[in-house]
């Protein structure tokens, strides 16, 4: 893990293409602006952790349901 301090409108790179500038700093907390390519995806982590629980709650509730399921013989 990279640790560096950045004052108001610094910013750091991270390849060639995604800037990441800190534009506000108040009461404690950080705005940050994140200039990246569109087909690049930005989540917060704890929503990108939460769509990750949701979708292995999705994938348990499927599989129990298939394991109900009786296969009837023709």
């Amino acid at each position: 893990m990279l640790v560096i301090t950045r004052k108001k409108g610094e910013s750091i790179l991270i390849g060639d293409d995604i800037e990441i500038t800190v534009s506000k700093i108040e009461d404690g907390s950080v705005k940050l602006a994140i200039k990246a390519p569109k087909e690049k995806t930005i989540l917060r982590k704890e929503l990108f952790e939460e769509v990750q629980e949701e979708n292995k709650e999705a994938a348990r509730i499927n599989i129990d349901l298939l394991k109900g399921l009786k296969i009837r013989d023709k």
